[in-house]
């Protein structure tokens, strides 16, 4: 039967190479790789030659993986590998991974670094369950929607993000909810390693140049001591809305001070308050 090894490789240190993966990679045929050039450099510090490889990332069509998965010899061992970590978080090996299930190829995963698990044990913020959600959408409709599902979870939260956007995600967090505790992995396992501790607040004021792969564990939406007080009638608020709005107030300064009677994100608030005025 075919076998296909999903190898967990370092997220940043080569150092953290399992004992284990590095038989996988060498037991193998060929190699099913993100980045050929990346994982060429993994195979030399590992000191394994003369290797196949075959690029499979996100660009990879389903009739490009089913002959992938066809092609495969009776007795042949593969190995999928990403970039960084293990296939199947936040990257194309879950297309693959399927394909070669669903033909009956054998699937062995071969656990190793995660960026998720290291910087969870680094924050310090999470001690039950939590709530994971990758990348978040870059804009428009999925992007509010990711946004808001973070927002309501009062479960800790981790993401990745681009050092290019983490700013603006910040800020956005923030709007929402500045006290929330939030840790801020970059470049874990690597040389310039960092981690930055402080509330959403604390961490969107910064003024820096954001660099290098970046994890953010939020840590569990604090209790609210009148959680069990009763909720204000809907009908009621938006009457008081109209009525502001028809005084001549401004929809956002009347959304921040919503958000913060009604405990709610002001994006939240401020939807509400746009939708009264549109039936006014």
């Amino acid at each position: 039967m075919p076998t296909l090894y999903v190898v967990a490789t370092p997220i940043g240190n080569l150092g953290d190479l399992t004992p284990r993966a590095r038989e996988a990679l060498a037991a193998s045929t060929r190699i099913f790789a993100e980045d050929t050039r990346r994982s060429r450099g993994l195979l030399a510090y590992a000191g394994i030659a003369n290797k196949v490889l075959v690029r499979v990332d996100a660009h990879a069509t389903p009739e490009r993986l089913a002959r992938l998965v066809a092609g495969l010899e009776a007795n042949e061992s593969v190995a999928l590998v990403t970039d960084a970590g293990a296939p199947g978080v936040s990257d194309p090996g879950p297309a693959l991974v399927r394909a070669a299930a669903e033909a009956g190829v054998r699937v062995v995963p071969v656990p190793g670094a995660s960026a998720v698990t290291a910087a969870i044990a680094a924050s310090g913020l999470v001690d039950g369950p939590f709530l994971f959600l990758g990348f978040l959408p870059r804009h428009g409709k999925k992007r509010r929607r990711a946004l808001e599902r973070v927002e309501k979870s009062p479960e800790p939260v981790i993401l990745f993000e681009s050092p290019q956007r983490v700013a603006e995600t910040l800020r956005e967090l923030a709007e929402a909810a500045p006290e929330r505790a939030v840790a801020l992995c970059r470049e874990l396992t690597k040389m310039h390693e960092e981690i930055l501790r402080g509330s959403l607040g604390e961490l969107a004021a910064l003024e820096r140049d954001w660099l290098g792969e970046i994890t953010l564990v939020l840590g569990a939406e604090p209790e609210r001591e009148d959680d069990d007080e009763i909720a204000p009638d809907p009908a009621l608020i938006d009457a008081e809305i109209a009525s502001r709005l028809q005084k001549g107030a401004h929809p956002k300064d009347l959304a921040t001070e919503l958000a913060a009677r009604l405990k709610i994100p002001r994006r939240s608030a401020y939807a509400r308050v746009l939708a009264v005025r549109d039936r006014v």
